[in-house]
């Protein structure tokens, strides 16, 4: 493999798709669109509020439960914050900002921090230094996952640490400095919105301490800091242990398959390498695309349990081997070109959404 430049553009591969499909593919619906992200905050809405009730009438361990089962959807915000960012849920762009500020302000994230080193992830996918987003190899224990799938007691700390000092405008780390130290329109939003998640959530706290509804910061400004769980096992396995530095997304993100309502949560997200290749498909035609370019993909893995049983024999070699990436098996050449001879070449897009 030829050595490449910092800031120099790579010539990605993507499955092949006529024109017509892309097209199709492309197009966004409001209709779909509210379906996803209302449908989405509806599932929010019946988990607190289940929890809420039984916080009052029912027992301490139904309580616990809800409360429990409610984070464990809550996680699962960053992944509609993340298709908002795209600007590709909905057709009418106004909708996306305006969901995008909510889905902000729940989770809560900073739409103008992630924004600016999400469009370097897609564009340079682990082809480090121009991604720092996710760097290889990426290591994880069972001892952090027990910490995020239970309780992550110290997680309100960083909320008011983390915010305060981007509010305060210091700016930490290589990635930080390069994506805001040259900045100074994109580094005032960034600190503006910090200033704002923390008075948002700061207020929803002492407003409710004061009306006695304590179950609401729990249920809201706590929700990020317990049942992690499941968002983890579906949202790390879109990297880790692959290849990094390589020009193809099949080998530096992998597709799982999901239950449908996982994958509802998830937004669709298991379709990574889809996502990838193709950053401005709507989220909810992520399945049409894949079932697409199937002839193509290496295998996807069935199910949660298929798909961390393979990463965990990675990261197990990777102990032993810190070198060692994991490489996806292609079909083989006759496929490949037999499926490019159905479809018109496409423009190499090199830009997140």
């Amino acid at each position: 493999m030829s050595e490449r430049s910092p800031g120099e553009l790579i010539k990605w591969y993507r499955c092949h798709l006529s024109k017509e499909d892309l097209a199709e593919l492309n197009r966004r619906s409001d209709l779909l669109g509210f379906a996803q992200t209302l449908g989405f905050l509806g599932v929010l809405a019946a988990t607190g509020t289940a929890a809420f009730l039984s916080a009052e009438h029912g027992p301490w361990y139904a309580t616990v439960t809800l409360v429990f089962l409610h984070g464990t959807c809550w996680h699962f915000l960053i992944n509609g914050f993340h298709e908002l960012i795209h600007d590709s849920v909905f057709k009418t762009r106004a909708l996306n900002k305006i969901f995008l500020w909510v889905y902000s302000f729940l989770g809560p994230y900073n739409h103008i921090g992630f924004w600016a080193s999400h469009t370097e992830h897609h564009k340079y996918t682990l082809h480090p230094p121009d991604d720092l987003e996710v760097v290889l190899p990426q290591k994880y224990s069972l001892k952090n996952f027990l910490k995020g799938a239970f309780v992550n007691i110290w997680g309100p700390w960083h909320f008011l640490k983390h915010n305060w000092r981007v509010a305060s405008g210091k700016l930490e780390g290589k990635w930080e400095k390069h994506l805001f130290e040259n900045d100074p329109k994109a580094h005032k939003q960034l600190r503006q919105w910090a200033a704002f998640l923390l008075v948002g959530h700061l207020t929803i706290v002492a407003v409710s301490c004061y009306f006695g509804l304590w179950m609401i910061p729990v249920l809201v400004t706590l929700a990020p800091h317990y049942g992690g769980g499941l968002h983890f096992l579906c949202n790390s396995a879109q990297h880790v242990g692959l290849s990094d530095n390589v020009p193809d997304f099949r080998l530096c993100c992998r597709t799982i398959y999901l239950n449908p309502f996982f994958q509802f949560l998830y937004w669709h997200m298991n379709y990574h390498t889809e996502h990838h290749m193709y950053a401005a498909v709507p989220c909810y035609k992520l399945g049409k695309l894949h079932r697409l370019i199937k002839k193509e993909m290496p295998h996807c893995p069935n199910g949660l349990y298929e798909t961390w049983t393979g990463i965990a024999a990675i990261l197990e070699r990777q102990k032993t081997d810190p070198s060692y990436q994991f490489r996806a098996e292609l079909p083989p050449k006759p496929v490949i070109e037999k499926a490019a001879a159905k479809s018109a070449p496409m423009p190499e897009a090199v830009a997140a959404g």
